[in-house]
């Protein structure tokens, strides 16, 4: 279960966005434009859970955009009736970042895949999270290239065999939510294309919190890499294989719970225990809001990159912290306070400049 965010910046932060005049409805948030995926493509399911959302936040459509790079999931904003900008690989982070800085009155969404957000758009992701800016990022991850067809990308694993890795992959992969929490993102959770009420929930305490959310989903490409995420989807291997993550419950799992996470006393890991009476006080009790992303990071690292068994699901980070654009603007107000109204030729012709003599 997802959590939502109550009070204070985030209902700051929204408070800034103009309120849509009348209620409005999922059909209100489709375009005429043909939805051009393959048939059965997961992103199906990620789209209609967000069309579906959208009424939900209250705002007008002309003060909602969504931004993508390159990949099929970047298609997203020609099928939202919202303002939205196809943009260049691996650059939809930073056209977000100007955009959300520049524009309060917008609420910005970010939609992305593994191989546009950590491959070419690696160094612009890591530092929208860093800065904590006013984004909601959506990153599809099919564990594959499918729109140049079936190349391994930054996150299939090891030994995949695709047409660019025909004797099997060589590289590690990155695991997104490792990596956010690694750069410091205040909001990081992941959830599957296929479960639409947790994925629901999961944009609703993203779309409230304030600052960078990031949102793993894992999606099917039933072109290139179907099934790979069956183990989390067949409902009989998904008892053993997920751990779903709630804010203040213990963190336990499988066939009556029989299952949990505890740390171990001598190194401080995190380790999957059979649940007994002995032990059943050492479960840790899941806290989405620790100040340090420490457990949240050592959860991230139970899953097998290979197996995908042990994989955590649901928010595993939410905290408070500064907003970039929010400071940027109290920075320009209390410049323009200080010294009154700009000065630009002054400023370009100022302090370290020099004439050359003919």
């Amino acid at each position: 279960m997802a959590e939502t965010t109550a009070g204070g910046p985030a209902i700051e932060a929204l408070s800034l966005i103009p309120k849509a005049e009348a209620k409005q409805s999922m059909k209100d948030f489709k375009t005429d434009q043909e939805v051009r995926w393959c048939p059965g493509c997961g992103d199906y399911a990620v789209l209609a859970a967000v069309q579906g959302f959208m009424p939900e936040l209250g705002l007008a459509k002309e003060n909602i955009v969504f931004v993508s790079g390159i990949g099929c999931s970047s298609r997203f904003p020609y099928y939202m009736s919202t303002y939205g900008m196809h943009s260049i690989h691996g650059r939809a982070p930073a056209i977000a970042t100007g955009l959300a800085s520049t524009r309060r009155d917008l609420s910005v969404w970010v939609v992305t895949g593994d191989g546009d957000a950590l491959s070419i758009g690696g160094n612009h992701l890591i530092h929208a999270l860093r800065r904590n800016v006013n984004l909601k990022i959506l990153l599809f991850n099919n564990r594959i290239y499918g729109l140049t067809k079936g190349q391994y990308s930054p996150t299939s694993e090891v030994g995949k065999v695709t047409k660019s890795t025909p004797m099997g992959s060589l590289d590690a992969p990155f695991n997104p939510v490792s990596l956010a929490l690694g750069a410091e993102a205040s909001f990081v959770a992941r959830t599957v294309d296929s479960d639409r009420k947790h994925l629901t929930e999961t944009l609703r305490a993203a779309a409230a919190h304030p600052g960078t959310a990031l949102i793993e989903i894992y999606q099917n490409c039933n072109i290139f890499n179907d099934n790979a995420f069956e183990v989390l989807k067949d409902r009989q291997q998904a008892q053993e294989a997920v751990i779903r993550l709630e804010h203040g419950q213990p963190i336990r799992f499988g066939a009556d719970d029989h299952k949990g996470v505890v740390r171990d006393a001598a190194t401080g890991d995190l380790e999957i225990v059979e649940v007994t009476p002995e032990n059943e006080a050492d479960v840790l009790v899941h806290d989405a809001h620790a100040a340090t992303p420490t457990t949240a990071f050592a959860l991230s690292r139970l899953a097998d990159p290979n197996t995908l068994h042990h994989t955590p699901i649901g928010i595993l980070r939410n905290v408070q912290r500064q907003v970039y654009d929010t400071e940027m603007a109290e920075q320009l107000d209390e410049a323009v306070q200080r010294k009154g109204k700009g000065d630009l030729a002054g400023l370009l012709a100022g302090g370290d400049t020099w004439t050359v003599l003919g």
